[in-house]
């Protein structure tokens, strides 16, 4: 299994935590040690599994928008977005469990025209207010269709850490990465109005590869 380059740092302190513990339990408990050495393990193989890249063939796409993470479409709504549209937007939000697939993938082709990043509370990342008030970073592309698409990476209430690697000025390519959440948190997509919308609330998406809209052309 491959894993993202951002679980070095998390792998090595487990590891040295996984060692030490067990080695503590099996010292001092013996045959019990078993009751604390399995669910050590069990949180060790987890933290892998988080890490986890897996193979996904990404095609070229020019009008779609593409689920930028895997997790749950928890919002559909006309909303104002008030960094860089400043004006309404369709806004789709994707929920990330601690079990999702945590790779932030591009969700349309074009160039990058602005990055910031936000320091923030750590509110549930399915809270309303999170895409405003948790730490998060706002990205916006200029698509090959001419539309300004702005996405978001929010922390939640256990994600503590947040990486894009994306600058102004790059091209951005629908599905491939472009950044990184530890744990559990949210992806927020501002679209413009006459986007025409595929997802649904509740559906689960995969990302890279799933179409979640397509824009007009």
């Amino acid at each position: 299994m491959k894993l993202h380059r951002e679980s070095k740092g998390t792998i090595t302190v487990a590891t040295i935590l996984f060692l030490v513990l067990g080695a503590l339990a099996i010292y001092f408990l013996k045959i019990w040690s078993l009751l604390i050495i399995a669910p050590l393990l069990v949180i060790y193989c987890l933290i892998f599994w988080f890490f986890r890249v897996p193979d996904r063939t990404i095609l070229d796409h020019r009008e779609n928008v593409i689920a930028p993470v895997d997790g749950k479409v928890v919002m559909i709504k006309e909303v104002e977005e008030n960094e860089f549209i400043k004006g309404k937007a369709i806004q789709v939000s994707i929920f990330m469990s601690p079990l999702n697939v945590h790779i932030c993938r591009y969700p349309v082709s074009g160039k990058v025209i602005y990055k910031k990043y936000h320091p923030g509370k750590y509110l549930v990342a399915w809270h309303e207010k999170s895409s405003t008030e948790n730490e998060r970073t706002t990205v916006a592309v200029e698509t090959e269709t001419n539309h300004k698409v702005v996405f978001r990476q929010i922390a939640g209430y256990v994600a503590r850490r947040i990486v894009f690697y994306c600058n102004e000025g790059d091209q951005a390519k629908a599905g491939h990465e472009f950044g990184f959440i530890k744990f559990g948190s949210r992806m927020d997509v501002f679209l413009p109005l006459d986007t025409e919308i595929i997802c649904k609330i509740g559906d689960i998406t995969k990302g890279g590869l799933d179409v979640i809209a397509k824009l007009k052309d």
